[in-house]
């Protein structure tokens, strides 16, 4: 008769996985303190049922059948076995992964009161008029400008710009002033533009002396990175404060976002009180104090 052998058996990976949880649950089993207790329900509701059917008709544009119902519902005690179990043993403490998904679902819970508050018209009137800097439309020109080249004219540029401006301003030459400079991809006309959208495109030390250029009259040269420009200035509209109606929804949306950073300070706040926190080693009490979301101490 042939002997088993068993070193085969050693190597059998299965027989490894079977080793390694044996080994665990015990540990586990160890930990707990032996005996776990009465079975623990697992209950799947009427609507948890619902639930899984909608899903999976949102993903497949179509219900389940019985049998990939049975299935959903299997899988979601499947889930629920597993985590129950994990968190009895304790695997969510030092996971980092864990922890942070944690916070963020607790931060969630703070967010979602403030995303449910409605507030009202009064509300918002004082809240836009407190930021009101943050919602002041900026000031904005309309201008031309008549360009040289100082990569074509060299040296001669100045002169050159300011033989132009001359004729501008005494209103000779051509009827349309770009004929006087020389060709450029820029535009020679920007019609109610922003600080920031003239900036983009001619440079910011450009843009900054554009807005303090005198309207209705030629001016120059300004310099930018492309060359001299002759500018005019035509229309000049200052920034101003638009009423609530005109910017509800930006309004609505900040308004949301501050109330949502109040109440997350707020409920965190509230939580530590319930602790006593000591931090020992080179942080020191400075550590001690509560830090805000933006990470600094109050």
């Amino acid at each position: 008769m042939r002997t088993p052998d068993w070193r085969g058996w050693v190597r059998e990976p299965l027989l490894h996985f079977l080793l390694i949880g044996t080994g665990l649950f015990a540990v586990w089993h160890f930990v707990a303190g032996g005996d776990a207790g009465p079975t623990r329900d697992i209950v799947v509701s009427t609507s948890q049922v619902e639930a899984l059917a909608t899903n999976f008709q949102k993903t497949w544009s179509r219900p389940p059948t019985a049998q990939e119902l049975r299935g959903l519902v299997d899988d979601y005690v499947t889930d629920e076995v597993y985590y129950r179990e994990a968190i009895a043993m304790g695997i969510d403490r030092d996971d980092q992964v864990i922890r942070r998904r944690l916070r963020q679902k607790m931060e969630f819970m703070s967010d979602s009161v403030a995303d449910a508050a409605e507030p009202t018209d009064a509300q918002l009137e004082a809240f836009l008029r407190e930021h009101a800097s943050k919602f002041t439309a900026p000031e904005r020109l309309t201008f031309e400008q008549v360009f040289v080249s100082i990569e074509r004219r060299g040296g001669a540029a100045p002169n050159e710009a300011a033989r132009i401006l001359t004729s501008l301003r005494a209103g000779r030459g051509p009827a349309d002033p770009r004929e006087l400079g020389d060709p450029t991809l820029l535009p020679t006309h920007l019609q109610s533009a922003s600080a920031q959208e003239i900036a983009y495109m001619f440079g910011g030390a450009f843009a900054a002396q554009v807005a303090a250029a005198p309207v209705g009259s030629w001016s120059g040269p300004v310099k930018s990175t492309f060359g001299l420009h002759l500018v005019r200035v035509d229309q000049r509209e200052p920034g101003r404060l638009p009423p609530l109606a005109e910017i509800r929804p930006v309004v609505l949306r900040e308004w949301q976002a501050t109330q949502g950073t109040k109440a997350r300070e707020a409920f965190l706040a509230q939580l530590r009180s319930k602790y006593r926190v000591s931090i020992e080693g080179l942080a020191g009490p400075a550590s001690q104090a509560p830090v805000s979301d933006s990470g600094r101490n109050p």
